[in-house]
Order: structure tokens, then C-alpha cells, then sequence
């Protein structure tokens, strides 16, 4: 069959039920620019019957066209490829993409050699204790649950009735308990005819609908087209994870199986896995029992003379997860090896290259460092290198489509650092549209549910590269464990399988010196982190000499001044020579410019004065899988972006933990009054990017590091001698009652003085 001749047949195999609402609407679409009906759309949809609304589809269906990239048959037959279904292709020979045994997919057993194993319904039995038995199984004490023992008779088939919600599994097994075999004074007597019915997931005790379900706990395999015997030895042999195995008294076994969802998306997607694997082994699953609230047979009760009885509780596989595991494990769908001498005249493309001599794409790259080190900065410069085509720590970039995933800052936070790096970068914003940024803070979820999410809506936007910052946000498991570090990154293999991008993301230091380290040996946590990127760029602290910070002081007053002079019309008239100096330069502004200008010159010379004694200098080294290592590159960081060192002026300088311990003690003396109170007013102005800090920050900025910062009792001392104190909201703002009393003292004691 055609891939787009006969999406009809497609649509047999996508369920609607594992659809989410955009999945359904780009059925529709589809279905309509490749020229079917809306009756077709209609048609399936059907099959969706809690969610289906009649005459929908023919309303939404005129809505439909006029889109420059329409919704085409690709996506209905990528949807039926990601449930399962294989193309096949007799009449051509296979390709290397095509798959080989299909049919097999997921088939771990060979019904026919499936022999049927006999269970025996012992005529001595407790009713009261199979249904403790089951409820205690299942249930909560305090989670409310649905029954129904009254049925009615249509076309000579006995169908139940709403039944009763409104009690909890405690209370029926505390009522059950003192009934005697009288379980009817319970929970009332059933036609015997008909039986009774329980449902297996927990009600919200307000009604029996599946948006009344509180957990998604459960759902139930039964399959009346086999015999039971056949159906136990199937169900054994899958090895389900069954919660309870309940003979209904009939033709069938109900199987209660564990799913452990966390919503009904995901409940949706579990059970059309659980159906599929069971029909694969030969075990037909009646379809009609995927809802979470569908009622099940009860065990205890007496239906047409035979029993409703408890056969087995916690059998097979102990969850669902660890039972989809075992299931993949043993029908794995890893390629063929190929022999290399089929391929060594025909090579493959290497992937394009993203960043010269770092990364291609579809590969994964890791950016570590420590704290401060301005990581999230660095991979913003990223983004906007790969956005405009620009270079990125000296190195060409691919142009293309980015998304930043920014999992820490809010929303605001983060465009404003984008502007600001663009800003500070001096590049123009002519390609904004390649940036998309997925807001994700108080958001984030392990990466194995994230990546999922993350594939869907990334699908058709054509990234060439996805920045996830930071991943501590979203790692499942413990990071020194190199077993769950490794699954954790397999996910990003995933997403760049699927998508055709590099992955790029940051992760932070080890506690300690690192200078001492190779720079795979930084990272925090296993060492999976380090060996698992095709690429890793790590960043490490330089101890910044006086005569550097000197040197930066000077840069940064000069660059003001000369802006300054230019601004005004009058550099040109200033000898060139003066501009590089910072005492000649800000003479110039004396001399060259009006007194306004002059002033307003000044404060910014103070501010850029002020800004560069907060600059860090920083090295960064590469470990490169696909390329020839890189010669340290030397930077500083200039809030917010990084500055190369053209002039060399680091090449020499040693990472600041390389320090031996009495050289940097050597120097080192008792801060002045005057020392204390520029270090204060430092930080009150920078560690909140401008506004009031917090106390804890404040500390934070004035502590030797992150992880040692200064005490409590020393900062609120500080706030009060340099005429501070904090506000009714914990901010620290200035004490304008203690600088007026402090102003009025000074001039009483100069007239004194006079007097």
C-alpha cells in the first residue's frame, strides 16, 4: 500500500482514544487537504465515545484550509507508524530503512504451543473474605469505591446499573468483616442471575464517570473469545502485572492490571501498549473496557449458579514499567550490525556542522563550570550566535532555528537577559524568529516525561540546535549513579534521534578545587556526564592579579570616555594616544566637553568604573569526540556577556584553585573601614541586578563563595554601620532617617565650630 493512498485503512490502527486534542484536529486537517470527507473524520472519531460530540467535526471542518504549511497525510501515517503499524512493500526490494519482521513486533510468545492451564473453583469459600481480599488489594482505606449489585434484563442480556459510590474501601471491609457469608447486608443482594460488578480505580465519591476517577491506577484485560484456561496460561505467560485474576462467572477471566498513570493521557497511551502487546501474543482484548471507570466482575457473588471468584492477587511482573521493560527487552527493534565493507565506498554524510570545530548537528553537547561562572549567559550567546550566524566563543556557527528550554528563570527574567546580551553583543536583532524559548519554571518534570513533550512540539519547527539550561531541573535519579545518569542521558539521544538537532545543556561543578582536574573530570555527579556529550566545554576560574583588574578598570573608563567624545562631536579633536590612558582620557572629558555633557559623562565613567571591578576572567577547554581538541580559550566575563582576551594578557595566569595555599594567603590584610564600606555598597548595588536585596543575598555576595557565605549577625551589622536597614518586605534600602540625623550632627558640630 501506498504511504498516502488510503489513509482510511491508516486511520484503522490510530486510535482515538490515544489521541490528544491537537492530535485529533490534525487528523481532521489532514484528512481534508488530501481530499477525504468530513464524514470520514466524523466517522473515526466515533470511536472515541466519552469524548465524542455529534456534528463537531463538520463544524470544525470548515475552519479547515488556507495555512501555508497545511496539515498533510505525512502526519497520519507518522501517527500510525509511532502506534505500531509497518508498511509493507512486496512488490520492491527492501530498503535499509524499512523493517524487517514487523509482524513480530512485540510478539514474545508462540500461542500454539500455548498449552491451556485449568483453575479449579473450590465449592467450599468465603464470599466475604474474596471481596476483603480484592478491595484490600486495590484500594485505599479511605478511597471511595464503585459497585453495582442491581442490574435490568434487555434483549435477554442482564445489564448493570449506576450502582453505589459513597462509601470507602475501609468502611466495606470493616462491614464485610462482621457479615458473616451474608455479604448482601453489605453491599445488597444481586440477581443471581446477573451477578454484581465492582469498578477497580478509585472514585472521587461523586459519580461514576471517568472524570470522577481520582487515580489511574488500573485497567482491565478480558478477553471471551478463548477459553479461560487458554486465557490464565496467556496471561501467565505475558507475565502482566495483574493485580487481581477474577473468574466472572461466565466465558472470561478479568485480569486487573497495574498501570500506575499519572493522567488520563497517560492512561490512554498505557493501555493501548497493554492491548497491543496482548493481541500481539494471541490474548484478543475486548476494546470496550479501556475507560478507567469501566466495571469489572466482583469477586463473592453467585452468577447463573457458577462463582465470581478470586483466583490470584500480585502476579507477573511487579508494575507496569518494570513489565514494558521486560516486554522491549526481549522484542528489541535494534538494527542489523552492517558490514564495512558494503559501506566503505559509499560512506554515509557526517551530520552538518554547527559549531566549527566543537559540534555537528544531531549530536549532544554538556557546557560545565562552577557557580558564577555566567553559564546560562555563555548558552544564551549561544543562541543568538546560531540565530543570526554569528561567531560564538570565536568559532562559526551554523544559521538556523534554536530553542532555548529555560527550566530556572521566570518568564520576564529571561527575555529581558536576551535583550540585554543582544544589546551588549553590539549585534543586530534581524532573526528573532529563530529564537523560540518553552518557559518551563515551576514546571519541569523528570527528562523521560519531558522528553516526549519536548519531541511533540518541536517536530515541525525545524531546530537545528535545543539548549536545555540547567539540568538539574529535570534529572530522575541520583546524579552519582552511573546506571540512572546513564538512562537519564539516552533521553537526550532520543531527542536528537528524533528531531535531527544537537542537544546542548549545562551542568555545575563538583564541590572543591578543580583546577587540578582534567576538565572531563569537573562535572558534577557521575562521570557518565562527562563521557556521554560528543562535546564538552568546561570553564575554570583565573586568578585575576591587581595589574589585570587594572587593566580592565582602565578599558572600561576609556571605552566610556570615548563614547562619550564621540557623542559630543569632539573625538576627532582628541589625540589618539589619550583615549588609552584612563587618567588622560577622563582629562579629555574635562577639557573637550560642555559641563553638562561633562557630568553626565562622569557618572557613567563612575558606573563602568564600578561595573569592571566585578569582572572574573575565566578559561575554557574543550573535550571533543568528532573534532581535534582546541587551544584554551581565555575570556572574561564582563556582565552579561563574555569578552575574548585578545590581548593575551591570560595565556599565562593559572586557575585560581591551582593557587598553592600561601600564595593566596600572601598579601592578604585586615580590610580598611573604607574597604568594608565599598565592598557593602558593591554589593547592595550588583548581587540583585540593580534592586534591593534580600538579606540572604546580600550574605551570599559577601560570603568567600556560594557554599561559605557571610554570617548573619556580620551583615546586619554592616547594614546598620553604613546606614541601611531592611523594609516591611525583607528588602535592604537605604536608612534615609539615620543619613538626615547623620547630616544634622555634621552641621551642628560645624557651627559649633564657627561659634
Amino acid at each position: 500500500m501506498d504511504e498516502r493512498q488510503d489513509l482510511l485503512e491508516l486511520l484503522e490502527h490510530i486510535n482515538p482514544l490515544s489521541c490528544d486534542y491537537q492530535e485529533w484536529l490534525n487528523v481532521g486537517m489532514a484528512l481534508k487537504h488530501e481530499g477525504y470527507y468530513a464524514k470520514d473524520w466524523d466517522d473515526w472519531s466515533r470511536r472515541d465515545a466519552d469524548r465524542y460530540h455529534p456534528g463537531e467535526c463538520f463544524k470544525k471542518w470548515s475552519g479547515f484550509g488556507g495555512s501555508d504549511t497545511p496539515v498533510t497525510a505525512g502526519t497520519i501515517v507518522k501517527m500510525a507508524k509511532d502506534r505500531g503499524y509497518v508498511f509493507h512493500r512486496p512488490d520492491k526490494e527492501l530498503d535499509w530503512n524499512d523493517a524487517i519482521g514487523g509482524a513480530n513486533e512485540l510478539k514474545i510468545i508462540d500461542e500454539a504451543w500455548v498449552e491451556s492451564r485449568e483453575f479449579a473453583i473450590p465449592e467450599n469459600w468465603d464470599p466475604a473474605a474474596q471481596l476483603i481480599t480484592y478491595l484490600d488489594t486495590l484500594f485505599e482505606a479511605g478511597e471511595n469505591v464503585g459497585y453495582v449489585t442491581e442490574s435490568w434484563e434487555k434483549d435477554g442480556k442482564m445489564l448493570p446499573s449506576k450502582g453505589c459510590w459513597d462509601r470507602t474501601a475501609g468502611q466495606l471491609i470493616e462491614e464485610l468483616s462482621k457479615c458473616g457469608e451474608d455479604i448482601g447486608a453489605v453491599i445488597g443482594d444481586c440477581n443471581e442471575k446477573a451477578g454484581a460488578w465492582i469498578r477497580f480505580n478509585p472514585l472521587d465519591g461523586k459519580g461514576v464517570k471517568n472524570s470522577n476517577v481520582t487515580e489511574f491506577r488500573y485497567a482491565l484485560v478480558e478477553s471471551d473469545t478463548i477459553e479461560p484456561e487458554r486465557q490464565k496460561a496467556l496471561i501467565e505467560e505475558l507475565e502482566l502485572p495483574v493485580a487481581c485474576l477474577v473468574y466472572s462467572g461466565g466465558k472470561s477471566l478479568h485480569a486487573i492490571v497495574k498501570i500506575d498513570a499519572y493522567n488520563q493521557t497517560d492512561y490512554r497511551s498505557k493501555v493501548d501498549y497493554l492491548y497491543k502487546v496482548c493481541e500481539k501474543n494471541g490474548l484478543s482484548v475486548d476494546k470496550q473496557n479501556k475507560n478507567p471507570s469501566r466495571l469489572s466482575r466482583m469477586p463473592g457473588v453467585i452468577r447463573n449458579g457458577k462463582k465470581q471468584y478470586l483466583l490470584a492477587t500480585n502476579i507477573g511482573k511487579s508494575s507496569f514499567e518494570e513489565w514494558k521493560e521486560w516486554i522491549e527487552s526481549v522484542t528489541d527493534d535494534l538494527p542489523e550490525p552492517e558490514s564495512m565493507a558494503e559501506v566503505w565506498d559509499n560512506l554515509p554524510e557526517l551530520s552538518p556542522v554547527l559549531i566549527d570545530g566543537i559540534l555537528r548537528r544531531g549530536h549532544k553537547m554538556l557546557v560545565a563550570g562552577p557557580s558564577k561562572a555566567g553559564k546560562s549567559y555563555i548558552l544564551i550567546e549561544l543562541c543568538i550566535a546560531i540565530a543570526e550566524g554569528e561567531k560564538w566563543l570565536g568559532k562559526s556557527c551554523a544559521k538556523g532555528r534554536v530553542l532555548y528550554v529555560n527550566l530556572e528563570l521566570d518568564k520576564a527574567s529571561c527575555f529581558h537577559r536576551f535583550k540585554d546580551v543582544y544589546t551588549a553583543l553590539g549585534i543586530a536583532p534581524n532573526n528573532l524568529l529563530n529564537i523560540d524559548i518553552w518557559n518551563l519554571r515551576g514546571k519541569s518534570m523528570p527528562m523521560d516525561k519531558l522528553a516526549p513533550k519536548l519531541i511533540r512540539r518541536a517536530a515541525k519547527k525545524n531546530y537545528i540546535a535545543i539548549i536545555i539550561d540547567p539540568i538539574y531541573k529535570i534529572i530522575t535519579g541520583d546524579e552519582n549513579s552511573a546506571d540512572q545518569m546513564a538512562r537519564f542521558c539516552n533521553q537526550f539521544d532520543k531527542v536528537c534521534t528524533e528531531l535531527g538537532c544537537a542537544v546542548i545543556y549545562c551542568h555545575h561543578h563538583s564541590k572543591g578545587a578543580q583546577g587540578g582536574k582534567k576538565s572531563m573530570d569537573r562535572a558534577s555527579g557521575s562521570g557518565v556526564f562527562a563521557r556521554d556529550p560528543d562535546a564538552l566545554i568546561d570553564l575554570i576560574e583565573l586568578n585575576m592579579t591587581e595589574a589585570l583588574k587594572k587593566q580592565q578598570i582602565n578599558r572600561a573608563v576609556c571605552a566610556v570616555c570615548a563614547e562619550a567624545l564621540k557623542k559630543a562631536g569632539k573625538l576627532s579633536d582628541v589625540p589618539r594616544d589619550d583615549i588609552v590612558s584612563e587618567k588622560t582620557a577622563v582629562k579629555a572629558l574635562e577639557e573637550y566637553l560642555r559641563p553638562r555633557e561633562r557630568e553626565d559623562a562622569m557618572r557613567e565613567v563612575e558606573k563602568a568604573r564600578e561595573k569592571a571591578k566585578h569582572i572574573k576572567a575565566w578559561r575554557i577547554e574543550g573535550t571533543l569526540r568528532e573534532f581535534e581538541a582546541f587551544e584554551p580559550i581565555n575570556l572574561y566575563f564582563d556582565f552579561p556577556i563574555h569578552r575574548p582576551d585578545i590581548d593575551d594578557a591570560l595565556k599565562d595566569i593559572k586557575p585560581e584553585s591551582d593557587r598553592p595555599i600561601w600564595e593566596k594567603s600572601k598579601g592578604k590584610q585586615k580590610e580598611t573601614a573604607e574597604q568594608k564600606k565599598d565592598k557593602f555598597l558593591n554589593a547592595i548595588k550588583y548581587c540583585n541586578f540593580g534592586d534591593p536585596p534580600t538579606i540572604h543575598q546580600l550574605a551570599n555576595a559577601l560570603g568567600k563563595s556560594k557554599d561559605t557565605p557571610m554570617p548573619l549577625r556580620t551583615v546586619r551589622n554592616w547594614i546598620e554601620k553604613f546606614g541601611y536597614k531592611t523594609d516591611g518586605n525583607g528588602f535592604v534600602v537605604k536608612d534615609e532617617g539615620q543619613e538626615n540625623s547623620a547630616k544634622k550632627q555634621n552641621n551642628s558640630a560645624k557651627n559649633t565650630q564657627k561659634q
